[in-house]
């Protein structure tokens, strides 16, 4: 695992605590020797990320569609910058690029580029970690959520693994770096044909 991808906001968060934990993964990424793979922003939590990465010596590879680069928010001082063309080829560039996948406290967008690449795992597209970084409890009702759907037989036990929930981006860390993907032949229920 060399480079992993973090879904975050464009915004900052009602506390400082959402920005802090943002610095502190930066930092953790780094200390691993893990180069940030995201959005390539230089505002939020987006910009609170890279700016750790790069002050701890880290490597931060941005990916941004050209239409927000017009709009003056890339972040000036990535190690790389992919300008790409729409928020599709974003997503699947990020994709490409990182072997994990983390979310922070975010909005609409954070949970959109959450869901497809936990999705994708579930479809055996890619056998990457899928992690939440769930801060001040900020995602317990999406935690609550997956295992509702595993309760009520939309999502198989095998394919609840797949996601990794801390709130501490050390332990998040350590189990992304024993992660095994589930060896999972279909996405549908096992008692479907």
């Amino acid at each position: 695992m060399k480079k992993l991808a973090v879904f975050c906001g464009s915004k900052d968060g009602a506390t400082p605590i959402f920005r802090q934990a943002a610095a502190t993964l930066g930092t953790a990424l780094a200390r691993h020797d893990l180069d940030l793979v995201y959005g390539g922003s230089r505002v939020g939590t987006m910009g609170a990320v890279a700016d750790a990465v790069l002050a701890a010596n880290g490597q931060a590879i941005g990916v941004l569609p050209h239409f927000l680069q017009e709009k003056e928010i890339a972040h000036p001082n990535l190690t790389e910058l992919h300008l790409v063309e729409s928020m599709h080829d974003r997503k699947a560039k990020m994709a490409e690029l990182a072997d994990g996948f983390i979310i922070l406290p975010g909005g609409p967008g954070t949970m959109e580029e959450f869901f497809e690449v936990f999705t994708w795992a579930q479809l055996g597209l890619h056998e990457k970690p899928c992690g939440i970084l769930n801060i001040d409890g900020y995602y317990d009702s999406l935690v609550t959520l997956f295992q509702q759907m595993e309760t009520q037989g939309f999502l198989i036990p095998e394919h609840a693994a797949i996601l990794l929930v801390e709130s501490d981006p050390e332990r998040l860390l350590e189990r992304f770096r024993t992660y095994t993907a589930p060896r999972v032949k279909t996405y549908m229920n096992k008692k479907q044909t």
